[in-house]
């Protein structure tokens, strides 16, 4: 039997931990196993593979950013239906979204796919760095309509607040990814090859592991009919298209800062790609925040609960607090052993000392940000969204990163992206108070920002 709505009753702050930490188990299981492939990588012994995974990164956070984007209108326009105690309209705006999900990401595949060499080489690889990296996404970006199933298949159990069934998915891929990477790394001698291989394959064992408490639980995702479909194209891409464009921004800023720690060498964009895989480890409760407290913002919204909505981003915002503070005290006291685990020498080990100190600290800004965007997107304004992640991803990153590395080499770089994040971090908490102090007032009336107007209509809050 399918459970009621559950955030709209109980401790917000409670619901906002389970739901976070739920949500970062699964996700650090992913993270663990990108931690793993760095590893496994590293051992090889060629600083040329490491430096590969650190430029095809850019671009395949590129390509993730489509399947999170389709997440994330998943789990808002699920989320408000169920607040509202229309189960069934969940399931069908669910499946629609997936759909038209897949469709984008057949064709943003093919493009990215087709122009590999190009993309790489925009970021700065060369040589041999880049025909790896090539081969590396060869293999992998073809899996894209994969994950957006599996993403959007989750986002719509977190949206029930099945938590649980949420993380189980996600770990159950990692797990595969885990077993499969030494066998196909080591055991086949297929090196990088072997670990996209293994990717691949987790993302289909993931989506499997998602798809499966639905139909079990919930009533399986119906199969679209066209002019159902054709009618929800609207509501879905008036969340998708913006938080797709919020979420690409990430890699174009990544990109940036991949190209500018280039100039530094190969020593400093392994030292930037370990970085990579560190931080995911260890903010993975951030990184799951936004898609963690988008379903209890977004069924209290639904059932026209503006105080519950308010304090929801308040607690989002005092668990950010708290928990950057335990994570950046850990790596502190861990950035010896983490430097040495990777046998990081020079630039690299300074880079990674510098990240496990004052940067990260710094990430509690980022978390604001990721909470800023749960309270856009399921409040009807994704373009904040956009404009803010775009912000901090140009104006917070680019002339940052630039003097940066003028004033302080590589180093700099890291600052650089840092400080800007800190800017965008403080603007994005002044627009979710600005947002969320306003009543949410009865569909129709015009008082409610335009956006929120149209997707509540378009949803059919009374079907």
């Amino acid at each position: 039997m399918v459970e009621k709505a559950k955030f709209l009753h109980g401790p917000l702050m409670g619901h906002v931990a389970v739901m976070s930490f739920t949500a970062s188990l699964g996700l650090m299981a992913v993270f663990l196993v990108d931690f793993a492939d760095m590893l496994f990588i590293s051992m090889l012994g060629n600083a040329a593979l490491a430096a590969a995974i650190g430029y095809a990164g850019a671009i395949l956070f590129f390509t993730t950013s489509i399947s999170i984007a389709f997440a994330i209108a998943t789990a808002a326009l699920s989320a408000r239906a169920i607040g509202q105690g229309d189960n069934d309209r969940a399931r069908h705006v669910a499946s629609h979204a997936i759909t038209f999900g897949i469709g984008i990401a057949i064709v943003i595949a093919s493009v990215v796919w087709l122009n590999l060499h190009s993309l790489v080489a925009l970021i700065g690889a060369q040589g041999e760095v880049a025909d790896l990296a090539v081969g590396y996404l060869r293999i992998i970006v073809p899996s894209l309509p994969v994950i957006v199933i599996a993403m959007s298949a989750g986002a719509f159990l977190r949206a029930h607040g099945a938590a649980r069934a949420a993380m189980w998915s996600t770990i159950g891929g990692a797990v595969v990814n885990a077993v499969l990477d030494p066998i196909l790394i080591f055991g086949f001698d297929m090196e990088l090859q072997g670990a996209a291989i293994a990717s691949v394959i987790s993302r289909m064992a993931m989506a499997w592991f998602a798809l499966r408490p639905i139909w079990r639980d919930y009533g399986g995702l119906p199969l679209p009919r066209i002019s159902e479909l054709v009618a929800d194209i609207r509501p879905v891409a008036a969340l998708a298209i913006p938080a797709m464009m919020t979420n690409v921004a990430t890699p174009v800023g990544q990109a940036w800062v991949t190209r500018s720690m280039a100039q530094f060498g190969e020593d400093a964009v392994a030292g930037m790609a370990i970085i990579s895989r560190i931080a995911p480890v260890a903010f993975a409760v951030i990184f799951a925040l936004s898609g963690a407290i988008g379903p209890i913002i977004g069924q209290n919204a639904g059932a026209n609960q503006p105080e519950r909505v308010r304090r929801a981003f308040t607690d989002g915002l005092l668990f950010v607090v708290g928990y950057i503070v335990v994570a950046a005290t850990l790596l502190y006291l861990l950035r010896a052993p983490i430097a040495g685990v990777f046998e990081a020498q020079g630039i690299t080990r300074s880079l990674i000392y510098l990240f496990c100190g004052p940067i990260a600290l710094l990430w509690g800004f980022n978390g604001a940000i990721f909470v800023g965007n749960a309270v856009f997107n399921n409040l009807g304004h994704p373009l904040w969204s956009a404009c803010v992640n775009w912000g901090r991803n140009t104006l917070g990153t680019i002339p940052f990163v630039a003097l940066g590395a003028m004033w302080y080499g590589a180093s700099g770089v890291l600052i650089g992206q840092a400080v800007g994040g800190v800017v965008f971090g403080i603007l994005s908490i002044w627009l979710g108070y600005r947002l969320t102090s306003h009543q949410l007032p009865p569909l129709g009336d015009r008082t409610l920002p335009p956006m929120q107007i149209r997707l509540m209509q378009l949803m059919g809050r009374n079907r």
